[in-house]
């Protein structure tokens, strides 16, 4: 993949990254949980999670994204490299806790329906000591979880950083505006950090982004939405009040279509109920 390619696109991939890394959080965070109220994740979630060289799974692919643009970014070379560091580090550190949650899940049961059969054959003095590599694999889960918990941590602190060279583009303001609770579930109390990195003191340049970005994608009452919301952040934001201006006037013109479209649909409803 040449690096032309990768310059050209980069506010797509920029984009990506933030997008699947907090999806990759959220559903992480979710098996974390899991661990510590029963011992235990779903190897079928964390297997999913990581996919395979055929099927790559979501991490996978934020791993190769990560790769294609953070490791020649001369943006910023040293934050950049340390992001893509860290998102190599969560991935194999999963392939190893993806390990362990299979033999949890699949050879604990099969040793637990051991030990009766060995007792009752005499053989059960052979077969105990098995049982020791059970609390060992669990151990072993609570240090890969550990360590990921840790590494997501300073992702946050990283994209934080990183983040800040996104100030004009749309396509993140979008995701953080149309994502955002998730995200700032993701970032808990480093979100405000990384709003501020990217758009300093003016917090609504964010949603005027967003607006102009769900515009050009035809969302108007998204992005009526979001201009709303920048203006009512600062009211005296002549740019938010024009970008919602012209968004009120498009959707004015597209009344009588979007009107025309929705009785359609509904006659096409009432010919399928009919």
């Amino acid at each position: 993949m040449s690096r032309q390619w990768i310059e050209a696109n980069r506010e797509e991939f920029a984009r990506d990254i933030l997008r699947d890394f907090c999806m990759v959080s959220s559903i992480l965070e979710k098996q974390f949980i899991r661990f510590a109220d029963s011992g235990a994740v779903s190897f079928t979630q964390v297997r999913d999670l990581l996919g395979s060289t055929m099927n790559k799974g979501l991490l996978w692919r934020l791993k190769d994204t990560a790769h294609h643009l953070l490791r020649t970014d001369a943006q910023a070379p040293v934050v950049a490299k340390a992001l893509d560091w860290a998102i190599s580090y969560v991935f194999h550190e999963c392939i190893k806790l993806k390990e362990d949650a299979y033999q949890q899940q699949h050879y604990a049961p099969m040793f637990k329906a051991l030990e009766q059969p060995a007792a009752e054959n005499g053989i059960q003095d052979v077969v105990e000591p098995f049982s020791q590599l059970l609390g060992e694999t669990r151990e072993s889960m609570s240090r890969e979880i550990a360590r990921i918990s840790f590494l997501l941590a300073r992702c946050n602190t990283l994209f934080c950083i990183y983040c800040a060279h996104n100030k004009k583009n749309l396509l993140v303001a979008r995701l953080l505006f149309s994502r955002n609770s998730l995200v700032k579930r993701v970032f808990g109390k480093d979100y405000d950090t990384l709003i501020s990195s990217i758009y300093g003191t003016m917090p609504e340049e964010m949603y005027i982004l967003a607006a102009e970005g769900l515009l050009e994608g035809g969302r108007l009452d998204e992005a009526l939405e979001a201009a709303t919301e920048a203006e009512q952040i600062n009211p005296a934001c002549t740019r938010a009040a024009t970008v919602r201006q012209k968004i009120e006037e498009l959707l004015k013109d597209s009344s009588p279509r979007r009107v025309k479209n929705c009785d359609l649909v509904s006659s096409k409803s009432r010919d399928i109920e009919a």
